[in-house]
């Protein structure tokens, strides 16, 4: 039997804390990819960590990047180009320290139009299309400018940890 949605297990002292967590934790159970947004902002060149990146439209070619509020750089990144940075399941380390746990050195690619990572599974460079407000997030429209992508695995997130998404035999791509 499923839930009514929204609906939580009957239990005595659920607080909007638990109730948060809880919503979370169900968010979680979807498998998503794992990217890096990188833009140069005022002062320095920053990369934020996102598993919330979607396709929009093919004309214009459009993507939409969830960026959370109380992230350090999500007030620099209103207005400027940026990249979205795909990663391949070797760059676990990658993500990790563009969250917030520094360990390894990123290279660089350098673009007229924003930086992007080296050996990414695939990247796309955007001008700023729009923002919009989504709460304790904004959602960044870019139009994808440049492109490109290579083979391998990629990296997913699910329940809380980094697995890996296998590459199928014949892509999309291929049967059109």
């Amino acid at each position: 039997m499923f839930a009514q949605p929204g609906a939580l297990p009957e239990r005595q002292g659920r607080t909007v804390r638990s109730r948060s967590h809880h919503f979370r934790g169900s968010l979680g159970r979807f498998a998503t990819g794992v990217a890096i947004v990188t833009f140069d902002g005022a002062t320095k060149r920053h990369g934020i960590t996102v598993n919330s990146f979607t396709s929009v439209s093919l004309d214009p070619p459009l993507v939409l990047v969830s960026i959370a509020r109380h992230t350090r750089a999500h007030d620099e990144l209103a207005g400027r180009p940026f990249s979205v940075n795909i990663l391949g399941a070797e760059q676990e380390a990658l993500a990790r320290h563009f969250a917030g746990q520094p360990g390894v050195e990123p290279v660089w690619v350098e673009s007229p139009l924003a930086p992007r990572l080296a050996r990414v599974l695939a990247y796309f460079e955007c001008k700023p299309w729009a923002a919009y407000d989504g709460g304790d997030h904004t959602l960044y429209l870019g139009e994808v400018v440049d492109f490109g992508y290579r083979s391998g695995d990629a990296l997913a997130f699910a329940n809380g940890r980094f697995t890996t998404i296998p590459e199928s035999q014949l892509g999309v791509e291929d049967l059109l």
